[in-house]
């Protein structure tokens, strides 16, 4: 280098705002999260209703176990099928379809419950009708993040998407747990069909002409079995879903447990359950905050909060006070959430293009189509245990999990 030249600068890093919010800069991602900001209050509202109505009319553990299994059972036996038309089908039109479905049932559930016609039965099958929605609509909307953004803002993007979400976690069970104890659930599953209303805005108003889209995958024979092969050969995707895998069957069933923790470890009734599940959510928006200033995300770092979810689960076990409790399950929704927002990213950046909607509908099927194993095996533990011990058994099988994937996630990762 001469005398007379000059280094260029060095371009300064940005803020950790800037870095916190930078996939709002992108006009069709706050179009879509602006609708779902509102939408996933009412969907939070929703499950709280739920859960508490099934625990009215049996008084079992057991009927919310079944409740939400029926609702996830559908993506453990289709959800694969489900990542084929994601791949194959333009998303944005599988989304509209899947939130007026979502809505449609929830208008159901509201009018039955309104005019006193519900049961067990309506409900068990409105949940299962629910889950063959969710069979499309969660690798949709998973994979439909990679249209709205670049490959640079995937990481924030999705916690981005994680922060609304748990923020209607925070506010929506609250809200719900007020609502049900003074007016019943009929209300609260109103509140939510509304609520579908500004995500299909949010949806009119994208330009659909500035998507990120990959070239749809024509139609083919074994499609299916091909995304599962492609996650088996790559390491890191199946490491990271072999976690996913456990953490959904023994560590997410907090609609299972956190309502007999409400009765009977605290003696409290459907505000205290909304208080909990809001102590979780309110972690859970203070972890996604802390995701989303990440500017890349790494195995060691999935490792590292698997096992602080683990331990975080077997503090939980030990609160018999609200307080305790509280804190308890705010530190298990930071660790749960930035769990599930580096998985679901690694998920992304290590999946061909043509491969993201049947690896995130692989994702969706261990995370949520588990859910008929654990839910009923967390609420028949919490029955003949009690809850403290649905408490060990996640936070056991999170640290024993990580402990199997450990080298697998350490190595060096390999190209796609």
């Amino acid at each position: 280098m001469s005398g007379s030249e000059v280094p260029e600068p060095v371009p300064p890093r940005p803020r950790f705002l800037a870095r916190t919010v930078r996939s709002l800069k992108h006009p069709n991602y706050r179009r879509f999260i602006g609708g779902h900001a509102v939408s996933i209050i009412g969907t939070w509202m929703q499950r709280i209703a739920q859960d508490w109505l099934v625990l009215e009319l049996t008084g079992s553990p057991v009927a919310i176990g079944t409740a939400t299994a029926l609702q996830f059972l559908p993506v453990l036996l289709f959800g694969m099928w489900g990542g084929v038309l994601v791949d194959r089908f333009d998303r944005w039109k599988l989304i509209v379809g899947t939130q007026v479905a979502s809505g449609v049932l929830a208008a159901v559930l509201a009018v039955s419950t309104l005019l006193g016609a519900t049961s067990l039965g309506l409900v068990f099958v409105m949940a299962a009708l629910l889950g063959l929605v969710t069979v499309v609509d969660g690798p949709a909307r998973q994979a439909f993040i990679t249209d709205l953004v670049p490959p640079a803002d995937y990481v924030n993007a999705q916690a981005l998407n994680s922060t609304i979400h748990n923020s209607g976690r925070l506010i929506g069970p609250a809200v719900a747990g007020l609502v049900i104890a003074a007016a019943g659930a009929g209300p609260a599953f109103a509140v939510n069909a509304v609520s579908f209303v500004a995500v299909l805005v949010g949806l009119a108003r994208i330009d659909r002409a500035a998507l990120h889209r990959t070239t749809r995958v024509a139609r083919g024979p074994g499609q299916a079995r091909e995304g599962l092969r492609y996650a088996w050969r790559h390491r890191e995707l199946r490491a990271a879903l072999f976690l996913v895998a456990v953490v959904g069957v023994f560590g997410q069933n907090f609609r299972v447990v956190l309502p007999v923790m409400a009765t009977e470890v605290l003696g409290g009734d459907a505000a205290t359950y909304g208080w909990l599940t809001a102590a979780m959510g309110l972690g859970a928006v203070l972890g996604a905050f802390g995701a989303a200033s990440s500017e890349r995300v790494t195995g060691r770092g999935l490792l590292a909060w698997t096992l602080v979810f683990g331990v975080v689960n077997l503090v939980a076990a030990l609160a018999g006070q609200l307080t305790v409790a509280l804190a308890a399950l705010l530190a298990v929704g930071v660790a749960n959430i930035l769990f599930n927002t580096l998985a679901r990213t690694l998920l992304q950046l290590h999946s061909a293009p043509e491969m993201q909607g049947r690896v995130m509908a692989l994702h969706s099927l261990l995370f949520l189509g588990t859910t008929p194993i654990g839910a009923p095996l967390l609420g028949w533990v919490c029955e003949v245990a009690g809850v403290p011990w649905a408490f060990v058994v996640a936070g056991g099988t999170a640290l024993l999990a990580a402990g199997v994937a450990a080298r697998r996630l350490l190595l060096r990762p390999v190209p796609a």
